[in-house]
């Protein structure tokens, strides 16, 4: 690890009170960035503030749903005012749920899209403006579920195949006025998103073969790496890409 990679960096990273979203502001943190962190668990939140430490960079939190219109565009004025310009915005808010399609409720599927697509737009739009001045870069969480099927999950699915295609327009739409966007698609990962996978009544047991690494959960530790990776500037020729991080799920 660079320690002081991100220094005199700032970071702005929802989803940040528990899971890959908690592992990427502590991870910045440690590595020198000033990071505001966005969640809608005030007190997960608090925690994470507490768990920096003597850390290089700090982490201050801010309770926010990126569901809200308005709410985004108070959360990035309050981020840029508390850390005085913008480098980084790493999207990892996003929530999944099971079941049988035909059983899907259009609110449910409404809450998913929501909350990892439309709330991935509101939060990429709100920043793009401070991001472009300095050659900033974006990092979104896609997931596996946008490169294959993924059994009853199939919201989640499509809410990650549109962050996927986003992410790529945006690459190509700024690529020229030197911002980065990229993503991350990571498998099964033990965090408590993933925890609370149960099958549905009647599933087909065999279908989790489809959705299993064959050595195991990662670790959001693990993921947050390879973001640190992709938004420093030892990634600066890497624009519209995606990295599969699925222990060979996919392979």
């Amino acid at each position: 690890m660079a320690p002081e990679r991100f220094s005199g960096r700032h970071a702005l990273v929802t989803g940040a009170a528990s899971g890959i979203g908690r592992a990427t502001a502590l991870r910045l943190a440690t590595e020198g960035a000033a990071v505001v962190a966005v969640d809608v668990n005030a007190g997960l939140l608090d925690e994470l503030a507490a768990a920096v430490g003597d850390a290089v960079g700090s982490v201050s939190p801010l309770v926010g749903n990126v569901a809200s219109e308005a709410g985004v565009e108070s959360m990035v004025a309050t981020a840029v005012e508390r850390l005085g310009a913008l480098d980084v915005v790493v999207n990892v808010a996003g929530v999944l749920s099971f079941g049988h399609t035909h059983e899907q409720s259009l609110e449910e599927w409404n809450r998913l899209v929501s909350i990892n697509l439309t709330g991935t737009f509101l939060v990429c739009r709100q920043a793009l403006p401070h991001l472009l001045p300095r050659k900033g870069n974006i990092v979104n969480l896609a997931s596996t579920a946008a490169h294959a099927g993924q059994p009853w999950a199939a919201a989640y699915a499509a809410t990650k195949g549109g962050v996927l295609a986003f992410t790529r327009a945006l690459a190509v739409e700024y690529a020229g006025a030197g911002l980065r966007v990229n993503s991350i698609s990571p498998g099964a990962i033990d965090t408590p998103i993933t925890r609370a996978f149960h099958l549905p009544e009647g599933a087909d047991i065999r279908l989790l073969d489809r959705v299993t690494p064959i050595g195991g959960f990662g670790t959001p530790e693990g993921i947050a790496a390879a973001i640190a990776y992709v938004a420093s500037d030892e990634a600066s020729h890497m624009n519209g890409a995606d990295i599969l991080i699925d222990g060979a799920t996919l392979a």
